[in-house]
């Protein structure tokens, strides 16, 4: 092909901070109403289009493979909410959801709540944040945005007689807390131009907008906040959380326009979640325990001196959630980087973890909404099982599949394998990286292999099924996770080990996986390629850089690479979140 890729010009701008001056040429390329921007990207369009036309029968073929996997008449699995049952349909060729209920009787005909396909109709984009129903089963209050911008309009809709509401709310969150009066609302409001959630309202049903109240702003711009009504539906709880600390309010949901009451004041590297059950709340909080612990006290004296242990830190065990019934707590937590569910009784103290079966896999707690209740639902996938959501009885240990995601097209895991390496780091650590191949794959460097790499915020990418990477693995490739620094796979200190002045252990240890790969013949350098998006676009930017030779091809998807100009840009959302 002699076409030539597009170069953006070179123009000068000065950006000075702290009595220092930085020039960067491309800063002109933010003016996205600039028609010499968007030349320039209609540009970079035609150069890609022309670089892919020769395979444009491959990329049908992959298509019509990826589309062929997907089931087109599904429905989730129901979930019991005040004498209701819930659940999502997908229908034929119809791109989106349909939230559905069903009454908890026998023959009790099907309620649609929102039909989503028909919201969308006529719209170019069309996001749903979430649905939240009103305690007396009679309202729904659904967030939607039509433009991307993750900016949600608040609708209010009857569901006896199926009228909305004339008063809309936009520029929000998309999720509501209700109070019990079955009337007030409390949301988010998002600032327009950073996107942050950055107050609380209240508002009344059936009154003017004007006469929404704010309950809190957070002053702290590196702080979001957000609203929920707690699983007991006691109480509505505000928190406030950074990168690194967190704040949580409440009051009463019987009370909605009382005063909330701060559980504990925040501090720099503090962070807590809190629950409600009974006469006590629990506190999931990493207060002198790096990778948390579990807390309690009693509702009446929620403050930090009166916390009681109920499950300590461990230095090589993260805590990650907790799930409380009315005999026993359901732990998520990570070992090892692999997710285990521990099962402890309330009353004795004997525990027990769930079996998996599996050396690679990723399990998480699910939608739980009942107290009193043996059973247990929860998630599960790996990367040759396709997710499953299962139910555990935490009395017998029986386990019931509720339900499997079908892959049409005569899928059977037994053609693939999975496994999972430790591989040894230059200064000694080891990073885990997880594989999956067709059993038909032969060790012998010639295979080639898609390293994939993210390694920020503390966010653990899980070794999960895909149905489209099946078209890949029946290609021959070799697909892998690097669980590198920065993410939080063998806890909380292996994400601080790859932040701030230490985020180069990130880009090291991907390296140190690919290099591994190679030697050990899972691949070579002409059929090695990676990939990462958004902060995962910054590790694959910087390996290129670092080691040009190592790989065959890489894909930066949506690459967080600008990371100077952008943290020094208040104005752009997302910023000050990142802020540490």
């Amino acid at each position: 092909m002699s076409m030539e890729a597009p170069r953006a010009d070179k123009k000068p701008y000065s950006i000075t901070v702290h009595g220092h001056t930085r020039v960067d040429p491309y800063y002109w390329l933010r003016e996205r109403d600039n028609p010499e921007v968007i030349k320039y990207l209609q540009a970079e369009n035609a150069y890609t289009e022309a670089v892919l036309a020769p395979y444009s029968s491959l990329r049908e073929t992959l298509y019509r493979e990826i589309v062929s996997r997907i089931k087109k008449d599904d429905v989730t699995v129901p979930y019991r909410l005040r004498g209701y049952w819930y659940y999502i349909r997908y229908e034929g060729e119809k791109e989106y959801p349909v939230y559905c209920r069903r009454k908890d009787e026998e023959g009790a005909p099907e309620e649609v709540l929102l039909d989503v396909n028909l919201l969308a109709a006529g719209k170019p984009y069309c996001q749903i944040a979430s649905l939240n129903v009103s305690p007396d089963n009679r309202w729904l209050a659904y967030g939607v945005d039509f433009t991307g911008r993750r900016l949600y309009t608040l609708y209010f809709k009857n569901l006896q007689t199926g009228e909305l509401l004339e008063t809309t709310i936009p520029g929000t969150a998309g999720n509501v807390a209700w109070a019990n009066d079955n009337r007030t609302v409390f949301y988010s409001l998002k600032e327009e131009e950073t996107l942050r959630s950055s107050r609380i309202m209240r508002y009344v049903l059936g009154t003017p907008l004007t006469e929404a109240r704010e309950v809190y702003c957070e002053e702290d711009e590196t702080f979001d906040v957000h609203v929920y009504r707690s699983k007991s539906e006691k109480y509505i709880f505000i928190v406030s959380s950074a990168n690194s600390s967190s704040e949580v309010r409440w009051i009463e949901t019987c009370c909605p326009e009382g005063e909330f009451h701060v559980v504990q004041p925040r501090e720099k590297d503090h962070e807590y979640g809190v629950m409600h059950y009974g006469d006590e709340i629990f506190i999931l909080t990493n207060w002198k325990a790096k990778n948390f612990r579990l807390m309690k006290t009693s509702v009446s004296r929620p403050s930090r001196e009166y916390w009681q242990e109920i499950i300590p830190h461990r230095e090589k065990v993260l805590l990650e959630d907790v799930e409380i019934f009315t005999d026993y707590l359901a732990v998520e937590e990570r070992c090892e980087g692999l997710v285990q569910i521990r099962v402890i009784h309330r009353a004795s103290g004997e525990e027990k973890y769930i079996d998996f079966g599996e050396e690679v896999y990723v399990a998480s707690l699910s939608v739980n909404t009942e107290f009193d209740t043996p059973w247990l639902r929860y998630s599960y996938s790996s990367l040759t099982t396709p997710p499953s959501v299962i139910e555990y009885n935490m009395h017998t240990g029986e386990k019931v599949i509720k339900k499997q995601q079908e892959v049409p097209g005569g899928f059977s895991s037994e053609n693939y394998f999975a496994e999972r390496c430790w591989v040894p780091a230059r200064d000694g650590e080891k990073i885990p990286v997880s594989l999956v191949y067709h059993r038909s794959f032969r060790k012998d460097g010639q295979a080639p292999l898609l390293l994939y790499g993210y390694g920020a915020y503390g966010i653990s990418t899980e070794p999960v099924f895909s149905a489209a990477r099946l078209s890949l693995l029946d290609r021959g490739f070799v697909f892998a996770i690097a669980h590198v620094r920065g993410g939080e796979e063998l806890g909380r200190q292996w994400y601080e080990e790859g932040k701030l002045l230490n985020k180069k252990n990130t880009f090291y240890d991907f390296i140190d996986c690919a290099e591994f790969l190679i030697r050990e013949k899972y691949t070579s350098p002409h059929c090695l390629f990676i990939k990462g998006g958004s902060a995962g676009g910054l590790l694959v930017g910087a390996v290129i850089n670092m080691r040009p030779e190592l790989f065959k091809g890489a894909i930066a998807a949506v690459p967080f690479v600008d990371v100077v100009t952008t943290m020094l840009d208040d104005s752009i959302p997302l910023t000050t979140g990142e802020y540490d």
